[in-house]
């Protein structure tokens, strides 16, 4: 792996550790048996993700395993906006369910929630506005 990475490993309690990533953000997920509580940046998940659309993302890999409110869920999360933010978490809660219990590979693997998103923010070209918007074209 890559320097500066930290690797998958079980850490006690019986909780398991995995990282998430998507765009700019890094997720650092902690999923131990529980109630079902989301911890976000020691916030509720309800109050570090507004939107209600992002907060099922997050949750979804529960709801496609059938393991909803089996699992503490404590991530530590930087770099990005709440967008990557939620898709790392998401990440990450997929990568650790499979560390917990290998069967739910198969599922997660086909709903594409262990394949990390490559797509990130393309640069900006030097005489462009933007990475590809170029400067308006003045007839006159």
């Amino acid at each position: 792996m890559m320097a500066g990475r930290l690797e998958e490993a079980t850490v006690p309690d019986n909780r398991v550790y995995a990282t998430g990533h998507r765009k700019d953000a890094v997720a650092r997920v902690w999923l131990g048996p529980g109630t079902g509580e989301v911890t976000v940046n020691d916030q509720p998940l309800a109050d570090y993700v507004k939107r209600r659309s992002l907060r099922g993302l997050v949750l979804e890999p529960f709801a496609t395993t059938d393991t909803v409110g089996q699992y503490n869920v404590v991530a530590k999360v930087t770099g990005g906006g709440i967008s990557g933010q939620a898709g790392a978490v998401r990440h990450g809660i997929a990568r650790a369910l499979v560390q917990s219990n290998e069967e739910l590979h198969t599922v997660l693997r086909r709903t594409g929630m262990l394949t990390r998103d490559p797509r990130v923010k393309e640069r900006k070209k030097a005489g462009k506005r933007r990475a590809r918007r170029a400067k308006q074209f003045s007839k006159r």
